[in-house]
């Protein structure tokens, strides 16, 4: 017998524009990056250079100089779901049960809003940790920014490569800055990427070096980001959950890693409903990930593990 839910009303799916939000932008190292959209495989970020060369001269300078160059570098996307269900029957054994709302028919869920909530930040920790980590090698479609971001690249430098601890970590973003291209130096979006646990040792060396640098209100913690300014003002420090585990350390502006996602989709298939011939609460995220960054000679790597 074929199941005829026409007539009913897709469970709480008017929440999933501000999930998907949450969980593909927001408290995630896509913040601070540029996204492009419609991305269904793989794209060409296209770089555009002009080389300037100003001639001295009087009167009809005729010697052309300078040159304008066009190159590109992909971007591809692999497909990152989550697809499951939750029987609700399951709580009328529990304490939790109690709770429901009364009947045998039960189609929604008190603890929806808690359930939404994991979904995103179950999502938030899988995207960064993805964006970080993906390895080719490893079995993923594309490789993520530690492995785009280290001497393997031409161009990316290598510096501070001195395992961080709590009273050298300073340093180590010292000998990164110095090491950065003179290009970039003045940019607004220069940003220092660690991980979580690096970043609380960078907190203790600042605290530690001076106090007058340190104020614990001006750590931000959003979802997978902690974030806070450096003493120079056009650098941002940042600890995500993409590098637990790692001692990686990379310098660069931020805004030149490019984030490809099928954005626009994600937004019309993100499901939460009641699937009343499953007797289950069902969820469903499909999305699209990949990503590059467009100069590789304005980052700087520490390379290690």
């Amino acid at each position: 017998m074929a199941f005829d839910v026409s007539g009913l009303t897709d469970f709480n799916n008017e929440m999933a524009g501000e999930l998907v939000v949450k969980a593909i932008m927001a408290g995630s190292t896509i913040e601070y990056a540029t996204v492009k959209e419609d991305v269904k495989f793989k794209e060409p970020i296209n770089l555009f250079e002009v080389d300037l060369n100003i001639v001295d001269g009087r009167g009809c300078v005729t010697n052309t100089a300078g040159t304008a160059s066009m190159t590109q570098r992909d971007i591809e996307v692999c497909q990152r779901s989550s697809h499951d269900g939750i029987c609700l029957r399951d709580l009328d054994t529990k304490y939790i049960g109690s709770a429901q709302p009364a009947g045998s028919y039960n189609e929604s869920f008190t603890l929806v809003q808690e359930y939404s909530e994991q979904i995103v930040k179950g999502f938030q920790k899988s995207n960064d940790s993805f964006l970080w980590t993906a390895t080719t090698a490893g079995g993923d479609c594309v490789d993520g920014l530690k492995t785009i971001i280290s001497g393997s690249t031409t161009g990316v430098v290598v510096a501070g490569t001195v395992t961080p601890t709590s009273a050298n970590i300073g340093d180590q973003i010292d000998a990164q800055l110095e090491a950065l291209a003179d290009d970039v130096q003045d940019r607004e979006d220069l940003t220092v990427f660690m991980s979580i646990s690096n970043f609380r040792k960078y907190i203790v060396w600042l605290r530690d070096q001076n106090n007058f640098y340190y104020d614990p209100a001006s750590v931000s913690n959003r979802g997978s980001i902690l974030e806070m300014k450096h003493p120079f003002a056009n650098v941002t420090v940042v600890g995500t959950t993409g590098l637990n585990g790692s001692n990686r350390i990379v310098m660069g502006p931020a805004k030149q890693m490019v984030v490809g996602t099928d954005l626009l989709s994600d937004f019309s298939d993100f499901q939460l409903w009641y699937d009343i011939a499953s007797d289950q609460l069902k969820h469903r995220v499909v999305t699209k990930l990949g990503v590059n960054i467009a100069y590789p000679e304005f980052w700087v790597s520490n390379d290690l593990a």
